[in-house]
């Protein structure tokens, strides 16, 4: 999004906006600027075909599928969760909601020590301590016991989300982000696929605490190649630990329009996605679709839709601009809560596909304007984006189950609706605001006129 789409400013700081050079699309060969803006030097950040881009892809591909498939590892097994620990579907969905619920807390504080020890370190140090968690999770003896190793799970996560993007903003040229953060976004979708796949059907054989312990294991490989393939940062200035630095640079972000704005769009969206995917395996243990656990865990492979959305946002973007690449996102999820009201399993699957695809897109959309957007402290910039957007999901989970189970499926799909208008309404609103400041045409932003 420009600053036209969202009524943002293009500066971070208090001093007015000055419109800078549009270099962003230069060719590699006439870079003038290395990773710290200083004039007159080559720019070696990472572009894709050049060194070590391939290997920090995979990487963090990686990562990002530890990441979803332990933070979302328990999602699709709720229903056996109820049964095996006696608790209603509200109940269970905390299991979700306390491991999102944890990382968003925590992420501006890991984020901070990413500033000072590094983003390879503290991504690190995060998976080692969630995959840890996630071994012990299958030995949970109550559903309070249960909650809490998730919640301490959410916590270890944080250290990934807010620490890859600014890692990625740091080491990749400003114009191949959006594309590096898509493929860091299609991680999360294949881990939130291949989790729910996986548990699905090693849970109808041998239960969820068996199907919880193999994504552990999974996760672990993961978190292993993760440490060995990522390339050292080049181009990473620590930064300071002093309380006083990190509430000025998060009451900068705050006070910057533009980030508020890509904060509450990113909640937004995933407050309904956490909610359609809390409650989806409810739906379709239930007449007249009473699927078994194995086929309700395949109906997440939908997420390859995802994969194939987060990747080509980049494209999308180029084509449609920021604010058009966020109507489409809307448009498409709305269509798809719509559709999966019909009592049709085909209908139902390709509601999930339009769902699925929508929001993918508008959140690697979102998170890569947050990334090019903060001029300093990007990882607080970007943990303040994962922060509002693991709220959205820890709200999406628990209001979409509480409203499923007070008025059904249409209940669950109501809430999406209405967090997909907040994304509509944040989006024009802040379009008609810059019109009505600027009183002129929009100007180019981050290498868009859009």
């Amino acid at each position: 999004m420009t600053p036209a789409d969202t009524g943002a400013s293009t500066s971070v700081d208090a001093a007015p906006a000055v419109p800078a050079p549009d270099t962003t699309d230069a060719p590699a060969a006439t870079a003038t600027a290395d990773a710290t803006g200083a004039p007159g030097t080559p720019d070696s950040r990472m572009t894709p075909g050049g060194p070590g881009y391939r290997r920090m892809s995979f990487a963090l591909f990686l990562a990002g599928v530890a990441t979803f498939a332990l933070l979302y590892s328990t999602q699709a097994l709720l229903p056996l969760i109820s049964g095996d620990l006696g608790v209603t579907a509200s109940d269970a969905s905390w299991t979700v909601a306390a491991a999102t619920g944890g990382l968003a807390v925590f992420v501006l504080p890991m984020s901070a020590l990413s500033e000072r020890f590094g983003r390879r370190t503290v991504m690190t140090a995060s998976l080692a301590v969630a995959v840890t968690v996630g071994l012990l999770v299958p030995f949970a003896p109550s559903l309070p016991a249960l909650v809490a190793l998730r919640a301490v799970q959410g916590a270890a996560l944080a250290g990934l989300p807010a620490s890859a993007t600014a890692y990625l903003a740091e080491e990749v040229r400003p114009r191949a982000l959006v594309t590096a953060i898509g493929l860091f976004v299609a991680g999360n979708s294949v881990g939130g696929m291949s989790g729910r796949v996986i548990t699905g059907w090693v849970a109808q054989e041998w239960g969820w605490r068996v199907a919880v312990g193999a994504i552990g294991l999974v996760a672990v490989a993961c978190a292993v190649a993760f440490r060995l393939l990522l390339p050292a940062p080049k181009h990473f200035t620590p930064g300071s630990l002093r309380p006083r630095v990190l509430v000025r640079t998060v009451r900068d972000h705050l006070a910057d329009p533009l980030l508020r704005r890509l904060y509450a769009i990113g909640a937004l969206f995933m407050t309904v996605f956490g909610g359609v995917y809390t409650v989806i395996g409810y739906r379709l243990t239930e007449a007249p679709f009473s699927l078994p656990q194995g086929l309700i865990g395949s109906i997440f492979l939908v997420y390859l839709v995802g994969t194939v959305s987060a990747s080509t946002a980049g494209r999308l973007v180029g084509r449609l601009g920021r604010r058009g690449a966020l109507y489409l996102g809307a448009g498409t999820t709305a269509a798809g809560l719509l559709l999966s009201l019909a009592p049709s399993l085909p209908l139902v699957l390709l509601g999930l596909v339009l769902i699925t695809a929508g929001f993918f897109a508008g959140h690697a959309v979102a998170s890569s304007a947050v990334g090019k957007t903060a001029q300093h402290g990007r990882a607080q910039a970007s943990a303040l984006y994962q922060s509002a957007y693991y709220v959205g999901s820890s709200a999406g989970s628990t209001v979409g189950a509480v409203a499923f189970h007070s008025g059904g499926w249409a209940g669950t799909v109501g809430v999406g609706v209405l967090a997909v208008l907040g994304v509509v309404v944040i989006t024009v609103s802040g379009s008609l605001a810059a019109r009505r400041q600027s009183g002129r045409a929009p100007v180019k932003v981050l290498g868009l006129s859009r």
